[in-house]
């Protein structure tokens, strides 16, 4: 445990912001998540509005530096690629 002040201080400022950060952390990847499972289910409608908001979390996490910006560019990337392939996909079949 930190004797100085400064580190309690800081122990304690850190806390709090970890604690605020989680949550755009958490919704991002729940809508990730929730995103592929309906790619992997074949429902593209309801992944593309799922794809949407994924990528509103991202935006917001990203400014408010909770991941780094390119973090979330590569994540959305991924995502619209996987999106993209299983419509690519579904238009063959």
């Amino acid at each position: 445990m930190a004797n100085i002040q400064s580190a309690k201080k800081r122990i304690r400022q850190t806390a709090r912001r970890s604690q605020r950060n989680r949550v755009y952390r958490t919704s991002a990847r729940t809508y990730i998540k929730r995103t592929r499972q309906l790619i992997s289910e074949g429902d593209l409608d309801e992944a593309d509005l799922a794809a949407r908001q994924a990528y509103k979390t991202l935006d917001k996490a990203a400014r408010r530096r909770v991941i780094h910006p390119r973090n979330a560019a590569r994540r959305k990337g991924r995502l619209m690629a996987a999106l993209d392939k299983a419509r690519a996909e579904a238009a063959e079949a």
